[in-house]
């Protein structure tokens, strides 16, 4: 068996749970991972990485279905997609990007109540040996200086 020490989990595991959507602001939402805000939609840092980088976009409105989003929300939704890929190209300099939707539980979303689109950087070779034989991945930046990193460039006005 292998074991990973984690004793910043204690005080997770501690904590009294709030209920309601990770992904709503007035229920459970990090807001200090949020990297962008729009008017409908907002970008995020994915709190369990992929890769560095690893984000989600998410609309306001707590809906689980795409067909159930407004023109408006699924135009921003694009709009900040494409937002975020310039700065994550301009960050990180990935070589390719995983970006989709995983919509309801057969489908393989984690949280399926609350529709959202990841876009996930990617590099020749970031999947090596510990993701294969050791089935962990190391992401080697704090989410907060990714966070802080992505959100100074994406408030700033150039798109290229």
């Amino acid at each position: 068996m292998d074991i990973v020490f984690a004793p910043h989990r204690m005080d997770y595991l501690k904590s009294d749970k709030k209920k309601g959507c990770v992904f709503c602001k007035d229920d459970k939402r990090d807001d200090a991972l949020v990297v962008f805000e729009g008017k409908s939609c907002y970008v995020t840092m994915n709190k369990y990485p992929y890769t560095s980088g690893h984000i989600m976009i998410i609309p306001y409105r707590h809906i689980s279905q795409f067909c159930d989003l407004s023109d408006t929300e699924v135009a921003e939704m694009m709009n900040l997609t494409r937002r975020s890929l310039f700065a994550l190209m301009d960050v990180f300099s990935p070589e390719g990007f995983n970006i989709g939707m995983n919509i309801g539980k057969a489908a393989g979303a984690g949280v399926d109540e609350h529709i959202h689109l990841h876009i996930v950087p990617r590099w020749s070779g970031d999947t090596n040996f510990s993701t294969v034989v050791g089935e962990f991945r190391v992401i080697p930046e704090d989410l907060a200086v990714t966070r802080n990193t992505l959100a100074e460039r994406m408030h700033d006005d150039k798109e290229a």
